[in-house]
């Protein structure tokens, strides 16, 4: 029996991946988390990999989004599996928590079966990787001057603390509540602004956010 912790803030999601799961006869969800603080608590309840098989974990989520979590996961316990959830495509992020330690990448609107396929797989100690996952990777390994000067090749060069200040700013939050949701002084939020707008070419927020725009448009269909 596969022993799995689901950590997502929306219930509607949970409810719906624990049925589809449900209908596999070696998976179990033993726990749930709305929250990057509850899904740590939990697995230390729990006792990491003697209590739990996968961590199930949406990138985005109050009390520490999911790669923050993915990263302390990874830290205490390195033998624990993850698998990581979004609604965002593949090019924006999968290679990224690959990156971090995650055994997989799947978007929420997956086939029920190629999430069964995933959970087993990366609970199992592999790596579950989609064709699109692949065609980031593939574009990540490329030689650095194939990249320079793109703003694509910017982004892949941003830190975990500039990616989050991105994401943030896209989404039209202020420098403010960037500081305030991060925990960060708003001269320092100011500070990572200016280094991915020198990064990526672009000359303000707005151009950040077309080039996030452009991003997601040029994930390939598969």
């Amino acid at each position: 029996m596969i022993r799995i912790l689901l950590g997502d803030d929306h219930r509607i999601v949970r409810e719906g991946i624990k049925q589809i799961l449900a209908d596999a006869l070696d998976l179990c969800v033993i726990g749930e988390a709305q929250s990057g603080t509850e899904v740590l608590e939990t697995v230390r309840k729990l006792g990491g990999k003697a209590g739990l098989d996968l961590v199930l974990l949406d990138i985005a989520m109050p009390g520490g989004d999911g790669l923050e979590v993915l990263q302390t996961l990874r830290h205490e316990y390195p033998a624990l599996p993850v698998l990581m959830l979004s609604t965002y495509p593949e090019k924006q992020f999968a290679v990224r928590c690959l990156k971090l330690g995650a055994g997989g990448y799947l978007n929420k609107s997956a086939d029920p079966d190629d999430m069964v396929a995933a959970v087993r797989r990366v609970a199992g100690g592999g790596v579950y990787v989609t064709p699109a996952t692949a065609e980031a990777l593939a574009g990540a390994v490329r030689p650095a001057a194939h990249n320079a000067g793109s703003a694509m090749g910017g982004m892949d060069a941003l830190s975990h603390r500039e990616y989050q200040v991105f994401r943030l700013l896209i989404s039209g939050q202020t420098v403010g509540q960037i500081g305030a949701q991060l925990k960060l002084a708003a001269n320092t939020v100011s500070t990572y602004r200016a280094r991915i707008l020198q990064k990526t070419g672009a000359k303000n927020d707005v151009e950040l956010a077309l080039l996030a725009e452009r991003n997601t448009r040029n994930v390939p269909n598969h």
